[in-house]
Parts: structure tokens; sequence; C-alpha cells
């Protein structure tokens, strides 16, 4: 920036004027928000600054003109220096007195009219500038510059979330309960206002803007060093597709992971650097065929993904095969019904009027819900499923499906997370609350490849092997929150358990003891090992570890902490593995004889 004025109020707000060096795409950024915003100030305070320049000049150059007269009583006119000075302390009422000598009365008649005008110029530059202070522009063009800056100001990794509803604000909570940094941009001036009333462990940075400008995901962090990934979580498709197509273009070496409920759009994103996509009613269709046929896989996937602070989820009983019944035949409703006549069973779709399809074999009513239950013959059917989007009309179909038929397994969609007391009362089967979906998926994507391919293979496992992975982790972890996470046998990782490994009797079971007592287990069960491009799932105890290998467990945050010790500390390691009592001070250690060692006298 060449104008000195520019350079001046650009340092002044409090912007670094030099990029560095190793980031010219962010420091280009910051310089032209600055810029924007010097401009917009210049701009509107232009006419206040020429009014009150122009008042103290006239009221400057009067003075000059007007002589004085001193105690002997000869003229003596002030200079530009006195003239300017009296008018400096006058203007601003600070009124030190009449110098160099007491004023004539034509001096104090043109100052008592410089004192009005000054007044006026004031009041005029105050008011432009205090309405400038209120307007929108100006204000965003300030949080947009405080954004960027705290955004450039992070040291370590985060992901950018763009868009903070049920899905954003669901997820936030989590990462921020996993110590991961994250920022967000939204349209919504509430949801980003609600990022400082949130009792998170450190500052979360969010910008009122739109996620479909790129300069806004630039400021957001697109091309920081430090960024981790992009999380396309609107509420509105386009919105993710474009965040999505601007990721691709500008980072593409970034993981984009991206919400829709089109598979038109889902198709559509994937043409751009293959993000990971996720449709809430394709996983839930898919995750519903396994409730039904596999609910202890169900429930040990439910359990994987959970958000954390949730408990193990409850287990449905096995639903016969049977006809079921969909109230609502919208994209859920069409999503769900397709997946369950794919599972081979026969659907009665019944639509109250909510939507425009031309299936034939949708029955569409707008009558009152206990006549939909006569329509739709529910005392013969196995299962209904409310899938409307209103969550009142949903409770109300649960309802009168109860009355008509009580054996009947109950499948609700929640669309609001604050119907969550109305739906806990009401008792289905199974409430399927679409954010959570996708937090839960998203999680899982975050966590490791490894619980991603993991919760694919559940389904094929077979119910009894999830019955006994379900006991296990009751059995040592108790039915609280789970933490998933991975541990690498490699020299950079584990350096000090390499000649373990390499002695080919180094058993999954040894390393998995309590370092308190060696006799019990951690909280913890080891549900992957991976070995080069292969996979072991659940491996028992004897199993033979190698150097290289990568260990995926889950278990309590108190299991992670004691197997680190196992890595770091000599004396829990020699007992964790051999049994063999170690001390573990350096003067514990000098003092104590080694075997073998001929103790002197």
């Amino acid at each position: 920036m060449g104008n000195p004025l520019l350079t001046f109020w650009y340092r002044l707000l409090g912007a670094d004027a030099r990029a560095p060096e190793t980031e010219p795409s962010r420091g280009a950024a910051a310089t032209e928000q600055a810029t924007a915003t010097v401009f917009l100030v210049l701009r509107r305070m232009r006419p206040p600054l020429i009014v009150l320049v122009v008042i103290f000049a006239v009221s400057v150059l009067g003075l000059m003109l007007i002589p004085g007269q001193d105690p002997s009583g000869e003229r003596r006119p002030l200079g530009l220096l006195h003239a300017f000075y009296v008018m400096s302390y006058t203007a601003t009422t600070i009124g030190f007195g009449e110098i160099p000598y007491p004023y004539t009365e034509q001096q104090r008649l043109w100052l008592t009219l410089c004192i009005f005008l000054t007044v006026v110029g004031w009041a005029y530059a105050i008011g432009t500038l205090l309405a400038l202070l209120q307007d929108r522009a100006f204000r965003r063009a300030v949080a947009l510059q405080r954004f960027a800056r705290s955004v450039a100001r992070l040291r370590e990794p985060f992901w950018l979330m763009a868009g903070q509803g049920q899905t954003g604000r669901l997820l936030g909570d989590s990462l921020d309960a996993l110590r991961r940094r994250f920022v967000v941009v939204d349209t919504s001036e509430a949801r980003i206002a609600e990022l400082d009333t949130r009792s998170y462990h450190s500052d979360v940075p969010g910008l009122v803007g739109d996620p479909r400008n790129p300069g806004h995901l630039i400021a957001a962090g697109l091309r920081h060093p430090h960024c981790a990934g992009v999380l396309a979580l609107a509420e509105d498709d386009r919105t993710n597709f474009a965040v999505t197509v601007t990721a691709a273009l500008l980072r593409p070496d970034l993981p984009v992971v991206a919400r829709t409920l089109s598979r038109r759009v889902a198709d559509r994103m994937k043409a751009f650097g293959g993000p990971t996509v996720i449709n809430p009613f394709d996983v839930f269709g898919e995750r519903l065929r396994l409730a039904l046929q596999a609910p202890a896989g169900y429930q040990l996937i439910q359990w994987l993904t959970a958000l954390p602070g949730d408990t193990i989820p409850g287990r449905s009983a096995q639903v016969a095969a049977g006809r079921w019944v969909v109230c609502g035949y919208g994209r859920f409703g069409q999503e769900l019904t397709a997946d369950l006549r794919r599972s081979g069973l026969e659907v009665t779709v019944v639509d109250q009027g909510t939507t425009t399809s031309d299936d034939p074999s949708v029955i569409r009513t707008e009558a009152p819900e206990d006549e939909v239950m006569a329509l739709a013959d529910v005392g013969t059917a196995v299962g209904l499923i409310a899938a409307n989007d209103d969550d009142v009309t949903n409770l109300a179909l649960v309802a009168a499906a109860r009355r008509a038929n009580p054996s009947l397994f109950l499948v609700a969609r929640q669309n609001v997370r604050s119907s969550d007391p109305l739906f806990a009362a009401q008792g289905a089967d199974l409430v399927v609350v679409p954010a959570e979906v996708v937090a839960h998926e998203v999680l899982a994507h975050l966590g490791s490849p490894v619980l991603f391919h993991l919760l694919r293979d559940i389904g094929t496992r077979g119910e009894a092997w999830a019955e006994d992975v379900v006991e296990r982790l009751e059995a040592l972890c108790g039915r609280g929150a789970l933490l998933t996470w991975q541990v690498e046998l490699t020299p950079e990782r584990a350096g000090a358990l390499m000649p373990w490994l390499r002695t080919g009797r180094a058993r999954l079971g040894d390393l998995v003891r309590s370092p308190d007592d060696r006799e019990v287990p951690i909280a913890a069960v080891p549900l992957v090992v991976v070995r080069g491009s292969g996979r072991v799932i659940t491996p028992d105890d004897d199993f033979v570890l190698a150097p290289g290998d990568e260990i995926f467990l889950a278990g309590q945050p108190a299991a992670r902490q004691e197997l680190e010790n196992v890595f770091v500390d000599e004396a829990t390691r020699e007992y964790v593995l051999h049994g063999r009592e170690v001390p573990s001070g350096w003067l514990w250690r000098t003092l104590t004889p080694r075997p073998g060692a001929r103790v002197p006298g």
C-alpha cells in the first residue's frame, strides 16, 4: 500500500501491514479486507472532517486578521501559532484564557461566533461517527477483519465448518469435547452470537457470512496451513455444493465432508475431488435395516459413534418379517420405503397431503390419524414409520398407531432437538434425528479410517459376533460413553517396545494389562489390528503383535492414558509386559543392585 494515509489507518486498525512471505494469499486477503475497512471509514467521515477543517481554517484566519491590543494601547495582531493555539483549546472546550493579552470586543465577538461554529462542526462529526458505528456494512467489515485476524493466529489444527444449524451445533459440541478446534461461517447472526454463550473450552471464531462466498471461506482459514479439513453442514444443498467446489479448487489436498439430502447433488459433489458425502436419509435407511434384522449390530454402531457423553443405547427386539406402514412420502419416506422394499419387505405408504409424488401405490388422505391407521390396516402390520417433517404430526401418528396395534414396532422421525422430552415420553422403539445421524457419521469419519471401515463391516459379521463385542465392552468399560483411539507400534511412536515386538512372542493380551494389577485388563477392547493392507477384527489375547502394527481400541479415557504410560515409562512397561518390579526413579535405580551383581561385604 503506497498511500501513507491508508498505511496509517491500516496499522491503526490492528492489521499487520506486511504479509508473511510463507502465506502470500492470506496476507493479500487480510490487506484487501483492511483496505476496504479504511476506505469505508474515510468515505463516511470525509464530509464532517472537511467541515471541521474549514471551520478551523476560517476561525484561525479571522483571529489573525482582527488586531488585538497590548496593555500600552498598541495594536498587536495574533500570529499563526497563537491563533491556532487559541482555536485548539477553544474548539475542544478547554478554555485556557485570553492570550497573549486580553481580547478586544471585536476578538471576543469573533471567538463567540467560532465557538458556535465548532460546536456545530463537532456535533456533525460525532453524529456521523456514531452513525458509522451502527452501519451494518461497517460492522460487517470490521467483524470480517477481526475474524480473519483471529483465524490467522491459530497455531493448531482446526476444522472449517460451513453452516451452524442443528448438525453444526451437535458436531461443534462434540469437537470441543474432544479438544479439537474449529471455526464457523454461517449466514445467521443469532447462530454466530450463540458461539460466545456456549461453554466451549476455547474461543470459537465465527463469521456472519455466506459460505458460498470464496472470500469468506478464505478469511475463515481455507488456505491456512493448519486447516485440517472442511465440513459443509449447511441446511441448503446448494450451499454445501458451493463449499465443496470451492474447497476442491482452492485446497484440493484438504479432506471435505459434506451433507446433502439429494442423490443428484451428491453425485455432483463427488465429481470434485472425491469428498465424503453424507445423506442422513440414506444412512438411516441402511441403519434401520440393520436395527430390524440385527439389533445388537445396530447397538454397537450407535455406541461406537455416540456423541461425547452419550451412554450405551438401548437394544430393541428383533422384528418379525411382515408388512410395514410408512406415513409421509417426502424424501425421507421415499428413501426408507425403497430401503425396506430392497430388503424384501412389503410396504404400505400413506401420505397426508404433504407431497406431490405421482406413485399410484401411495394412499393419499387428509383424514385424522385414527382413520389413517384404519386405511393402512395397521392391525396386520408389524411396524410403522412416522416420516413427516413435522414433529407434532409424527407424535400424533405414533400415538394413534399404538392405540390401533400395541404390538407395532414404532419408528419416529424427530426434526428438532427441542422435541426430545416429547419423543422420550412417547416411547417409540426407534427415533431418528437427521442432525444426529450426520453428526455421528462425521465423527466416525474424523475419528479414524479404521473405524469408518469397521462400521461398514459390522453388518456382515453376524448378530452373535456383535452381541459378544457389546458384552465385552460392557464388562470392561461399563455402560458409559466410549472413547475410540488408535496406537501405532512404530519406532517413532513406540520405540521402547521394539525389542519386545521383535521376539515373536508379543501377545496382545500382555500389552493391555492394567499398570496397577497386571492380572486385570485395562478398560478397553482392541477392535481391529491393522497389518499392512490387512485387518484382523476383534483379535484375541493370544494374537502376536509385530512392529508396524496399528491397534484400534474402544474404552474409557483412563485406559488410553494407562496404555500411553506403557509406551513412555520404563517401570510401567516392565511390570505390564513381564511382571518385573523396576524402580521408577533415577536414585532408586542407582541404589538398587542389578540382578546378578555382587553385593559388597
